[in-house]
């Protein structure tokens, strides 16, 4: 280990709350950061002491943050002119932690002429100097293959596991009444690591999407009649796909059903459609900022945790993976 090493966390404006909750599990103070919008919406950034010969750890998923002002284009911008200052600063090694990486959907071509926009914000992070990235539930895992600099790729798989088993929760009920269903084929895996995890059966929903944001469910495959189901998926951004997921669900016979998701964008219309859908509980994460007033099933449960045990390993070059016994990648 490099002697007089110092561990620097600096905090974007894609979630403060977070930074702040990470720099308190790892006991350091956030590093001191201006950053403000122009009135050309251009966004600046100034780290207003010495980073020289530290490992700087910015923390910024690339999300809307509209108490803030903040868009997704914004926050991405962002973290590049706030890797770039560090560049500038003679930081000694700088990593990009984003909880939420943007634009992860967009991670292949589905027709002609499109771009796979995945690949070029993976290279504008390296560009801008990121020498890793630190991030969490990928949508699929070859985004991983669009960086040539080290990807950690940490899960929460096994804190929202112990959400729903706690006392009064679907996970309190015995193993044969519990299924969890996939949303769709491409979440299989992930689904069936959750159900044996919990100790529950696995079912999956036939879905096909005719354009973006818009899903249409079929058949429900598997044995979901008089259960309490589990959608569990990586994310919910408008809300519509999961409630379609679960009015099916509902109607193939489930007693009740749930979701879990690891990233809460809840874009458009997201807390209505929510408030009018059959779920009892909505279990998530706060990777992102959860926007004020979200519906009385929405429980948020904190990475906080996870992720500074994470930053620690990775400055100290400890192993990154025995925090999941290996079991971090869920595709």
């Amino acid at each position: 280990m490099r002697p007089g090493r110092r561990l620097m966390l600096l905090g974007g404006r894609g979630n403060p709350a977070l930074a702040a909750a990470i720099a308190a599990e790892l006991g350091v103070g956030l590093g001191a950061v201006k950053l403000k919008t122009f009135s050309n919406s251009e966004v600046y950034c100034r780290i207003e002491e010495s980073i020289r010969g530290a490992d700087v750890f910015i923390v910024q998923p690339t999300c809307a943050n509209p108490e803030l002002g903040m868009s997704a284009n914004d926050t991405l911008m962002e973290l590049l002119v706030m890797i770039d200052a560090a560049v500038g600063a003679s930081a000694h090694r700088i990593v990009a932690v984003v909880p939420w990486f943007g634009y992860s959907r967009q991670d292949k071509k589905s027709a002609p002429r499109e771009p796979i926009s995945t690949r070029l914000v993976a290279r504008a992070l390296e560009s801008a100097g990121a020498d890793r990235v630190l991030t969490m539930d990928l949508h699929a895992g070859q985004v991983q293959g669009f960086f040539h600099v080290p990807v950690d790729h940490m899960t929460a798989m096994m804190l929202l596991v112990e959400q729903v088993r706690g006392e009064g929760r679907p996970g309190a009920s015995p193993k044969d009444e519990l299924v969890v269903v996939a949303p769709d084929a491409g979440r299989v895996k992930l689904n069936r690591n959750f159900a044996k995890r919990l100790g529950a059966g696995l079912a999956l929903l036939d879905k096909d999407r005719p354009e973006q944001q818009v899903a249409e469910i079929g058949a429900v495959i598997g044995e979901v009649e008089g259960k309490t189901a589990i959608i569990v998926d990586d994310m919910i951004d408008t809300a519509g796909t999961l409630c379609a997921a679960g009015e099916a669900v509902m109607a193939a016979g489930a007693k009740e059903v749930c979701a879990v998701a690891t990233h809460a964008i809840f874009s458009g219309g997201a807390y209505e459609t929510l408030a009018a859908s059959p779920f009892r509980r909505i279990v998530v994460t706060d990777t992102v900022p959860i926007r004020p007033a979200a519906p009385d099933c929405v429980e948020v449960v904190s990475c906080a945790r996870l992720l500074a045990d994470t930053v620690g390993r990775i400055f100290t070059e400890d192993s990154v993976s025995e925090v999941f016994d290996g079991q971090n990648q869920v595709f």
